[in-house]
């Protein structure tokens, strides 16, 4: 099969002229008023002086159900094992005390040694053996942004946003809202969590605000938005 030969659909009424190719099985077929249709090689049959009753068009779709099969196998002789997409997912591992629920929200410069010049990252610290589901939102006079949501799972920490000095007058008024749960096994239902916090700008101008903690190898500075099941915003 070549640009330019005359071809029908086997599965249906119609054909054209072939017009081009994408990849190796798809051939596009331009009809009478000049539009290309995608087609499986598979599906179509170049046509010439032959029969094209019933019993040619099925000795014709059971040689092109053939080719097409043995197509897949060679594509999958091909195919390295190692080139599939992974499937398994490991289960996150528990610790011991992890049961109650500790969350922090995090600003880590991204300079520390130049913080009056210095961009910002923010993250969400999830201490607890509970999954996560959370929206992170910022507010100015009664309306709301939401800046990122999603499921943060047990003990790890996720970047929530990179941000500047000219972004801080939107964060001084801040929601973090979670609902906590765990997969595949029973567990003790936890509250939802509302942390309303105002977020102090100024410290952003100060070295000592920033303070060395177990989450990050930088100083970081971090609000406790729940803390052994007990929800407190301060710093």
């Amino acid at each position: 099969m070549k640009i330019g030969d005359q071809v029908r659909f086997l599965n249906e009424i119609g054909g054209g002229r072939v017009a081009g190719f994408q990849g190796k099985n798809i051939v596009l077929v331009e009809d009478e008023d000049g539009f290309q249709v995608p087609m499986l090689k598979t599906e179509v049959v170049v046509v010439g002086d032959e029969d094209y009753g019933t019993s040619h068009l099925v000795e014709v779709k059971a040689s092109s159900m053939k080719a097409a099969q043995k197509m897949n196998d060679e594509e999958e002789e091909e195919t390295d094992p190692a080139d599939k997409p992974i499937t398994f997912r490991p289960k996150p591992e528990e610790r011991r005390g992890g049961d109650r629920l500790s969350v922090y929200l995090a600003f880590v410069p991204m300079d520390v040694k130049e913080l009056t010049q210095t961009r910002f990252e923010s993250y969400l610290v999830n201490d607890s053996n509970y999954y996560l589901r959370y929206t992170y939102m910022t507010g100015e006079n009664n309306a709301w942004t939401l800046r990122a949501e999603g499921e943060l799972e047990p003990n790890t920490k996720e970047f929530i946003e990179e941000f500047g000095r000219e972004d801080l007058n939107a964060l001084e008024h801040t929601i973090v809202q979670m609902v906590a749960y765990k997969r595949d096994k029973p567990f003790l239902q936890k509250p939802p969590v509302n942390a309303q916090l105002n977020v102090d700008t100024m410290k952003f101008y100060k070295l000592h605000a920033f303070r060395e903690n177990d989450f990050f190898e930088q100083p970081a500075l971090i609000y406790t938005l729940i803390e052994n099941d007990v929800q407190k915003i301060k710093v």
